[in-house]
């Protein structure tokens, strides 16, 4: 067997085990230092110390420590420590914590309840109003925080109940809800777009401004589709009555919309507009929205020590988490190539005489595929990196691509069977509400996610023309 085939037999080792439930970040650093001991195996450097002892003269203690040094001098073990080093020394990856415990803070303020409450008030005249502002509030906590879960099943236990007692269509109101959720991981500031950065060399920035335009048309399409069969079909989103959104005088509005909507809509425009603007990189921007979530939380009188811990440990978890993901990802790639499995998988794709409209399709239909078992981190940490050698060969710009990517992720929570945003809404929702009934609602806006990728393919200025404004080509 060639390295290249051990390398492939490597991958697909790494695809079984993840099928069969093995932790993702331990998996590619054990198949990483398993196999890359292989790789980097040299027998005389193993034994060349243990051949120094006069082994009559040497005692059974001598003589064990000199096989164990042989056996740990492999370069392998060096990666492993050089890796570890530089995923702790990025500084790109400092953002992840403070954007994390911004979104931590902001979910535990008492913002979101208030805001969902003043924007279906502020649009109840609106066809489908609950919806739009369900779909708004989504789309303003996504981005706040970032973290899927954590919006769907906030606005499940919130706005769910609400439209249901409005005589919502089931399936169209956990559409929303499901759909609206994901937006976090594309409009910046974005916790997916920071590890892209990370994993590509992409400007964090050009990033950030290139994501804002597709962002904003997918939050368009979305409400789109709402306003549209609303008005088309009255019956999934009925006009709500007096007694369930009341009359507010303009004034008393103005000043709800100004003590929930404005503090949440500041937060997210002062933290992405000093990215954007260079007025601050990444990381000071996301210690300013830290701060700033913290600020919120005190003035909102929501900030205890209890809420304040809680923040703290779920950040530390969930940045342990996507930092162990890029160690075991590093040392798996390393090996990887080593073993000649990235140049195989380049002779190959190269080899089918692809045009970059069909490498561009394969490649986002391998992604769209892998989201199904795979959540984003460890499709943009382990697998994105397999494409970006490829990118140069059919010029197409990692830029681009990446932001393709985002658009596609956005799939791996709302593909059924495993759309995990319908797992989540499902586990908080009310016994009657099924699980197919989730999956009906989410495929309009699975349509609307493919829409906005042809849209950004047809037009890559949505991409390019902010990047390009403000910082050239």
């Amino acid at each position: 067997m060639t390295e290249p085939q051990i390398a492939l037999m490597m991958l697909g080792v790494f695809i079984c085990l993840v099928f069969l439930g093995f932790p993702i970040a331990f998996t590619l650093m054990a198949l990483g230092i398993g196999f890359g001991y292989f790789a980097y195996f040299d027998a005389r450097r193993m034994w060349r110390d243990y051949d120094r002892l006069d082994l009559e003269i040497a005692s059974w203690w001598e003589s064990t420590s000199a096989w164990i040094d042989g056996f740990f001098n492999n370069r392998v073990f060096d990666l492993f420590i050089n890796q570890t080093y530089t995923v702790m020394s990025n500084e790109v990856l400092t953002a992840v914590p403070l954007f994390l415990f911004m979104g931590y803070i902001v979910e535990r303020a008492n913002i979101v309840d208030r805001l969902f409450t003043t924007l279906n008030i502020a649009s109840k005249n609106v066809p489908g109003s609950m919806g739009v502002a369900a779909l708004i509030t989504c789309a303003l906590f996504a981005t706040a925080t970032g973290i899927v879960g954590a919006v769907v099943t906030l606005m499940g236990l919130l706005a769910l109940p609400a439209m249901l007692k409005a005589r919502y269509d089931t399936s169209f109101a956990t559409g929303i809800i499901c759909a609206g959720g994901t937006l976090g991981i594309l409009i910046p500031p974005s916790i997916m777009l920071i590890v892209y950065a990370a994993a590509s060399g992409v400007s964090i920035v050009r990033l950030y401004a290139g994501a804002l335009l597709p962002g904003l048309v997918l939050v368009g399409l979305y409400l789109t589709y709402v306003i549209g069969r609303s008005i088309l079909q009255p019956s999934v989103a009925p006009r709500p009555t007096r007694e369930e959104v009341p009359d507010v005088p303009f004034l008393k509005l103005l000043w709800m919309l100004f003590t929930s909507f404005f503090p949440l809509a500041v937060l997210i425009l002062s933290v992405l507009g000093s990215i954007l603007f260079g007025l601050a990189t990444p990381t000071e921007a996301a210690a300013i929205g830290a701060l700033g979530g913290m600020v919120l939380a005190v003035i909102y009188r929501a900030m205890t020590f209890q809420r304040l811990r809680e923040s703290v440990y779920l950040t530390v978890r969930t940045t342990a988490m996507v930092c162990w993901l890029f160690v075991g990802s590093y040392i798996f790639s390393s090996v990887f190539s080593y073993l000649g499995g990235e140049h195989l998988i380049s002779e190959f794709v190269s080899g089918l005489d692809l045009t970059p409209v069909q490498f561009l399709i394969l490649a986002q239909l391998i992604i769209f595929l892998l989201g199904w078992p795979l959540e984003w981190s460890e499709i943009i940490i382990i697998f994105v990196p397999i494409f970006l050698p490829l990118l140069e060969i059919f010029g197409v710009d990692p830029l681009f691509f990446g932001i393709l990517v985002a658009l596609n992720l956005q799939t791996s929570f709302l593909t059924p069977p495993m759309a995990m945003s319908a797992y989540y809404l499902k586990g908080i929702a009310p016994p009657e509400v099924r699980l197919t009934q989730i999956f009906k609602g989410i495929l309009p806006f699975l349509a609307m996610v493919m829409v906005s990728m042809v849209l950004v393919y047809v037009f890559p200025q949505l991409v390019f023309g902010l990047p390009e404004l403000f910082y050239g080509r």
